[in-house]
Formats: structure tokens, C-alpha cells, sequence
């Protein structure tokens, strides 16, 4: 579901553009509707899904708890219904306990109810929830799933002044480090091309990938070879196996430089983002199992309730921040000492790979243990300085 919400979300061609998008927020929501639906609704759900519709509503509710209890992540699920619908009990009470609350008709008083639920839930990443409420609106069922970490070793700041592509000549909030070389650095062949992952460990079992593929690819191929590439799916060369010279990989120079202790470097080189996001999830309703399950004529949930309920408006808010000191909006101070008296030339010759992002490149947040893609994204668009 990621990979194909990821394609069609950043767009191809000219008209890519920078998102952000966690399909980990939405698959619990589908499968808390997939159990209680009937008919096409049901068979949709459940294909969108890959589990049987008779087990979703304990795989959505399992799916949650699972995230809320992962390190580094946060989930949370909120339900409010009219007072006048009466929820079957078999379905309310396989809800997760204190997430039911009320819908009292006065939209604008129910929006500020549901805001403050997002903005809580987040701690104010995301201020508002989606618009999906209006006068008319029986039942809302949500979602709010957090994940940050910190860097295991922060970036410093820097300027950086693109020489080619896309960005070439704008001033850009960079981000550098010098790492050991092992294995954060790979480059995949895939059916679009090489691409360069990097690894970018956090301090909790977090980790973000760095995505950069050939320039000709659009966003949604490089995103999706990114998934795949995750799950082992591509012939790989780490760092220390690539071969010496500029441009060997997307992004990636290897040279031979002077240093200190012979030990092959790793050179990191990117821009720092952040990227917001709205996406109507109608507008993919194929994709999510929702075609027939928004069709107003007839009810699709009588296991929810007898009242015939169709699903009216779906929608996601996202953001991310790459910073400095990890994956998160986040301020920093800091001091750095160096070796003190004249300097003197390294006595020795070391290899140095160099991966440079920036230009458009792709981003999986992804949890070390399970491989699962909590968010993914793409920047068009790092802004400038």
C-alpha cells in the first residue's frame, strides 16, 4: 500500500511535488471498517488490505497497539459518533478503551473538539484534523501516529550550493558528518537504474532512509524501489565495495584522501527538509478498498450500526523534519574542539565515499527491527536559505 499511495501521491514527470504520507496510519482505519462491511465494500476492503475480512478488525486493533508500543512511535485512535447512532456492541467494544466521544451536529464546536484531540495526540505536529466533518456527519473514526527520533550522531550545519540538477545555484540549509563507512551507504540494481540508499540511524530502533535515484526517474519508481529494496528484493553493494571515481552510483564519489588512521570515511552531504502534506484518500479509492464503501445509495457497515452508514470523506495530514539532530522539528546549540598547534598533513591514505543529496531524492522512516515503512516521502522542494 505504500509504495503505490507513495506513486501516486508524489506525481511523475514535471509535476512532482514533496510529500509525506504514513500508510501505517491509514491500515488500522481500513481494517476497523473491513470486519463490520458487507458486500462489494467488504471484498474491497479486504483486498486492499491482504487480510480476510473476518480477522481485520483484530489485525487493525493489533496492527495499533503494536505501533503505540514500538520505541519511538506513538499511535492512538479516536472515535466520535451522533448520540442518535446506536453502534452495535461487539464493534465498539473491540475498540481500544477512553476512544469514543460525541458528535453534537454543531459542526463548527465538533471541528474544535477533533482539532484539539489532533493537536494532543501529536503534541502539535499536527494542529487541525483533516476536514472531514460537516453538518450532516454521523460517525468519525481516526487516527494519530507520531514517530521521531535522535540522530545516533548529529549532523553539523552547513550552506550548500548545488552545482547541477534541479537546485543548482540556490542556497540551501545542508546538513554534513563524517561517518565510519560499514554499512550505511548502498546501491541497489533495480529495474529503473541504480539507487543509492543511505541509512541514517536514530538512538531508538528508528531509522530514515535517504533515496536517490538516476534523474530521470520520477519520485513514485524511486520510492517504490526503495520498499523493495528494504525487503531484499535488488542485488546490493554497500560502500566499501563500490569502485573508485565520480559518479559511480547517484549521488555517490569515491576518492582517496589523506588521513589520520587508514579507515575508510564516509562523507554525508544533504539538505535539511521539512514537508507537510494533505491527501484525500477518495481521491485513490480504489487503492484503499473505498469505491463501493462511498457509494451513498445504500448502508456498507451494518456491523457497526443498523442505521446504513457510507463513507463521506477520507482524508490524511502529514509532516516531516529532517534536522540536525534527527528526525523531528527540533532546535540545537552546540561546540566542537579540534586538535590544537600548526597542522601537519595526515600521515596516511584512506578511502572516502561521498554521498551528495540535492537534488529531488525520496525518504523512508522505518522501524530497525520489523523493516516496517512508518512514513515515507519525497522532497522536490527543500526551500532556500
Amino acid at each position: 500500500m505504500t509504495a503505490r499511495w507513495a506513486r501516486a501521491a508524489a506525481g511523475d514527470g514535471g509535476a512532482q511535488r514533496s510529500t509525506v504520507l504514513t500508510a501505517a496510519g491509514v491500515w488500522p482505519l481500513l481494517a476497523l471498517l473491513a470486519g463490520p462491511a458487507h458486500g462489494p465494500a467488504r471484498a474491497e476492503l479486504s483486498a486492499a488490505l491482504g487480510v480476510p475480512a473476518e480477522s481485520a478488525t483484530a489485525a487493525g486493533r493489533d496492527v495499533l497497539a503494536a505501533l503505540d508500543a514500538a520505541p519511538g512511535v506513538r499511535a492512538a485512535l479516536g472515535l466520535w459518533t451522533r448520540r442518535t447512532l446506536e453502534l452495535r456492541p461487539e464493534w465498539r467494544d473491540a475498540l481500544p478503551p477512553a476512544t469514543h466521544g460525541e458528535l453534537t451536529g454543531d459542526a463548527e464546536a465538533d471541528l474544535a473538539e477533533l482539532n484539539a484531540w489532533a493537536a494532543r495526540q501529536t503534541d502539535g505536529m499536527i494542529e487541525k484534523m483533516p476536514p472531514v466533518v460537516a453538518s450532516d456527519t454521523l460517525f468519525v473514526l481516526a487516527s494519530a501516529l507520531v514517530a521521531r527520533t535522535t540522530w545516533r550522531w548529529p549532523f553539523g550545519d552547513t550552506l550548500l550550493v548545488p552545482q547541477t540538477g534541479p537546485w543548482r545555484g540556490r542556497r540551501l540549509a545542508g546538513l554534513l558528518r563524517l561517518d565510519p563507512l560499514g554499512d550505511l551507504l548502498a546501491v541497489h540494481g533495480t529495474p529503473y537504474g541504480p539507487l543509492t540508499r543511505l541509512r541514517v540511524e536514530g538512538d531508538n530502533g528508528l531509522d530514515v532512509h535517504l533515496l536517490l535515484g538516476p534523474e530521470d526517474r520520477t519520485a513514485g519508481e524511486v520510492l517504490e524501489a526503495g520498499i523493495a529494496a528494504l525487503e531484499g528484493a535488488y542485488a546490493t553493494t554497500y560502500g566499501d565495495g563500490l569502485p573508485e571515481g565520480d559518479g559511480v552510483a547517484p549521488g555517490v564519489t569515491v576518492t582517496t584522501v589523506p588521513s589520520r588512521d587508514e579507515k575508510p570515511a564516509l562523507r554525508i552531504r544533504s539538505v535539511a527538509f521539512t514537508v507537510d502534506a494533505e491527501h484525500d484518500l477518495l481521491g485513490h479509492a480504489p487503492l484503499f478498498g473505498l469505491e463501493s464503501a462511498q457509494q451513498a445509495a445504500q448502508g456498507h457497515f451494518p456491523g457497526i450500526s443498523a442505521y446504513p452508514l457510507a463513507i463521506s470523506a477520507a482524508r490524511q495530514s502529514a509532516t516531516a523534519t529532517f534536522g540536525p539532530l534527527g528526525f523531528r522539528a527540533a532546535a540545537v546549540t552546540a561546540m566542537a574542539a579540534a586538535p590544537g598547534g600548526a597542522p601537519m598533513t595526515p600521515p596516511y591514505q584512506a578511502r572516502q565515499v561521498e554521498a551528495r543529496f540535492d537534488r529531488p531524492f525520496g525518504f523512508l522512516a522505518v522501524q530497525r527491527a520489523t523493516g516496517l515503512v512508518i512514513a515515507a516521502g519525497w522532497v522536490a522542494d527543500p526551500g532556500t536559505v
